[in-house]
């Protein structure tokens, strides 16, 4: 179930947003060299999360089971992300 159209481009301008940081900073420094692939990966994980975090907002009445829910989402994020940056955990989809 798709959130209203006006959210769903909040949400998209706010995961363009955060793309575009990694994109100017590679412009200035040669620190940060992402492919066209790892925008595309950012964007998907990035934008999935807000759509399932927003799915629990909208369908969770509990403020408590919100914040908890979406603080497991997040934490499942950001081990996503660390797997598929750095392979944290040495698991296939790190490429190790």
């Amino acid at each position: 179930m798709l959130p209203k159209p006006k959210t769903f481009l909040i949400l998209l301008s706010i995961v363009l947003l955060l793309l575009l940081i990694p994109f100017v900073t590679m412009q200035f420094s040669n620190e940060v060299n992402w492919s066209l692939m790892d925008f595309v990966m950012a964007g998907i994980l990035l934008f999935g999360t807000s759509l399932i975090i927003e799915l629990v907002l909208r369908k969770v009445k509990s403020t408590k089971h919100r914040l908890l829910i979406s603080g497991i989402i997040l934490f499942l994020l950001f081990l996503l992300w660390a797997e598929l940056a750095v392979g944290v955990f040495g698991s296939p989809i790190a490429g190790n």
